[in-house]
């Protein structure tokens, strides 16, 4: 039973490993024992992040802009650079934009969609080589990508580029689980609910009871809950799960129906 979650030997990959859940879900593959690689676009903040998950494991800080097909493909050189293959891709950076309807300018949109949907395929396809390259029908490698509950129910915000972007992530999913089993690729995703991070900081930092409250567990999400759940889904414990996204939410979704 304790080889269930093992990722001992793994190699993992996590793009906006910075901060947020990111960090968190890097945090525990360290703390797994699996290589982990963390990316941002701001090095500093980034080598700071792995600098402290080192101090569990090995943590590994290489800056890039995923937002274009350049910055993924200057990526993915790099991780080519230093591994022959890679068994767990965290499609984890992601980008908001708020605005009144009337106003929702081409830049906000472009801009989300660009990071949260387009970096999603496009990063995945150019490592796949990478993920086939260690996998089987016994230990396939894995693809895990970070939408949000914002994509399954109504934010009641005016931040209609992320739902949208967010909706396409789930949907994407399930087509590329479906092609990629062939390939010993399994991808499912992640759908997190209230979590710190900068995207809800300025909620936390207005009234955090409140943000906690209206969480029918009545609290937001830990470390734990993210890095629990994404090392769940990269482990054998998880082997025969595939195109599925898991609500991470403490029950917001259920309570909405």
């Amino acid at each position: 039973m304790q080889a269930l979650f093992d990722l001992q030997g793994k190699v993992a990959i996590v793009t906006g490993g910075s901060r947020g859940i990111g960090a968190m879900i890097a945090q525990g593959f360290v703390a797994a024992g699996a290589r982990t690689y963390i990316t941002a676009r701001k090095q500093a903040e980034l080598e700071a992040t792995a600098a402290e998950l080192s101090k569990q494991g090995e943590c590994i800080a290489i800056s890039s802009d995923l937002s274009t097909m350049e910055g993924i493909e200057n990526f993915v050189a790099e991780i080519q650079a230093r591994e022959s293959q890679v068994d767990i891709l965290v499609n984890n950076a992601g980008a908001t934009w708020g605005q009144p309807i009337d106003e929702f300018t081409e830049q906000g949109w472009d801009r989300v969609m660009d990071l949260n949907t387009k970096s999603i395929f496009f990063l995945s396809q150019k490592l796949l080589p990478l993920l086939r390259k260690g996998a089987s029908a016994e230990d396939r490698s894995r693809i895990i990508n970070i939408a949000s509950i914002n994509g399954l129910t109504n934010p009641n915000m005016e931040n209609y580029s992320y739902s949208a972007s967010k909706a396409a992530v789930i949907h994407l999913t399930t087509h590329m689980a479906a092609r990629l089993i062939k390939d010993n690729v399994l991808v499912n995703g992640i759908a997190p609910g209230f979590f710190p991070s900068k995207m809800t900081a300025f909620i936390l930092d207005h009234d955090e009871q409140a943000a906690a409250a209206s969480v029918p567990a009545g609290r937001v999400g830990t470390p734990e809950d993210a890095a629990g759940t994404a090392i769940y889904l990269s482990s054998r414990a998880s082997a025969f799960v595939n195109g599925h996204t898991i609500v991470l939410d403490g029950g917001q979704v259920a309570n909405a129906h």
